[in-house]
Order: C-alpha cells, then structure tokens, then sequence
C-alpha cells in the first residue's frame, strides 16, 4: 500500500505540474484564462508592488531551497526516497498557482508593438519559448525531472538511481537552454506593461541567481561537469569556445 500510495501521490503531483504549466501560459500570454498577469483592477501601487513582489520572493525560496542537496536529506526522513521529487514538483506548483491567483497588476505600458511583422515575431518568440522549454524537459528526461520515474522505481521495488551524467542535444550547445525558453517566454510580448516587466525581470534575476547555486551543487556531484563548464556556454550560444564535449547534465533544481 505504501508504495501504491508513492505511485498515486507521484501521479497527481503530476498532473498538478500539467495544470500549472498550461496555466502559466495563458498568465503570461494573457489570453483564454479566467486570471492572467495584467487582469484585474489595479489598486495602490505600493501594495500591488509588495503583494507581487512577496509572491515572486515566496516562490523563488522554495524553488531553490527545496532543490538543494540538505533539503532532500531532510525531507526523505519523512517521505520515502521515490517521493521526494514528486513533492518537490507539488510544491512548486501550488507556489505558482498561489502567484496566478493573488498576482496583482501595476497598470501602465512600457512599450507596444503595433507593427504587425514586429508583433508576430514576438508572438513567435513567445511560443519559441514555451515549446523549447517543453523540448528540452524531454531532451533530459521529462519523467525523471518530474518524479515520475522516481514513484514507479518505488512502486515496482527498485533501488532509487540518479541519471548518468550525459549530453543530450541542446545542451551541447548551452549549459541552460530550459532556461533560455522561459527568457524568451517573460520577455516576447508586443505589450510590455509594468506589471509584465517586474515579473520578467524579477524572474530573469532568480533565474541568474539560482544557476550559481545549481552549478555548484553540479559540480559536486559530477566531478566532469567543472570541464563541462569551460566548454559549452551558460545561456548565448557560441560565446564559449567548445571543443566537442561530450559530457553535460539535466539542471538540478529545474
């Protein structure tokens, strides 16, 4: 029953990350859900200001405080190994959900694109960004970075064993192309307003903040990944000379 209970338990995590990530589409896109990123009323500026602001902090401590390496030795003291994943997975989601839903707006524009080349190209943009995202979660192992593969490891019995340390496509060409996807997916907007901006620069931010921390657990567990390193560049293509590694790694805390 316990490892029934690990499979069911790692399923709905699962299916809430599905919910959250087609959500999180329409919240930045703005379009077909009921809550997006710039609806609503805009109420005082300072406690929109902070209300959004506590919500991007909120999720970004949880994000990397439970992907780091002393939080998973503590958590599996009370969830078994095959869930740990999984209850990092919900824990993000519901972190999101509670961002889509308390999100409140700034009001004003930054900029607007009315030209129409100029609008589906940041449309493409945007779209480029969700489905590189998408890709490259499979690139690496959509199930494992999920924690599927973890909770049926369990249900069947099996001994729990990390990825070997390899490269797949995209990241033979930069370190953090999931990260890359989501940039192009803050940042492809034809209407910039302010609410849109403090989300994306906020979340651009986290993003060059949590890759320090994920590299240097990185580097702790694969001694391969320091050489990696110098090889193949963190984010823009081609500004690190490679010499055809043939080594790289699924981010730790993605």
């Amino acid at each position: 029953m316990k490892r029934l209970a690990t499979l069911l338990y790692g399923t709905l995590a699962y299916v809430v990350f599905l919910a959250t990530f087609l959500y999180a589409i329409g919240f930045l896109g703005n379009m077909v859900v009921p809550k997006a990123l710039d609806s609503g009323t805009t109420g005082p500026l300072t406690t929109a200001l902070a209300v959004d602001l506590g919500l991007l902090t909120l999720f970004a401590l949880q994000h990397s405080g439970m992907a780091r390496r002393g939080f998973k030795r503590w958590i599996t003291r009370f969830v078994p190994d095959g869930a740990e994943r999984s209850t990092y997975v919900l824990a993000s989601s519901l972190a999101l959900l509670l961002l889509f839903v308390a999100w409140r707006p700034l009001g004003g524009v930054v900029w607007q694109v009315d030209n129409t080349i100029g609008q589906v190209g940041l449309y493409a943009g945007f779209a480029f960004g969700w489905l590189l995202v998408l890709v490259t979660t499979f690139v690496i192992n959509h199930f494992d970075l999920f924690g599927l593969r973890q909770s049926w490891r369990e249900f069947r019995g099996e001994t729990q064993q990390p990825l070997p340390f390899v490269t797949p496509l995209l990241y033979r060409i930069v370190r953090h192309p999931l990260y890359v996807g989501w940039f192009f997916a803050f940042w492809s907007t034809p209407t910039m307003t302010v609410t849109h901006l403090l989300f994306a620069a906020m979340a651009t931010g986290y993003i060059l903040v949590a890759i320090q921390l994920e590299e240097r657990d990185l580097m702790a567990a694969h001694p391969e990944y320091a050489r990696y390193r110098q090889q193949v560049p963190m984010l823009i293509p081609g500004t690190t000379r490679t010499t055809g590694a043939s080594t790289g790694v699924r981010p730790v805390g993605a």
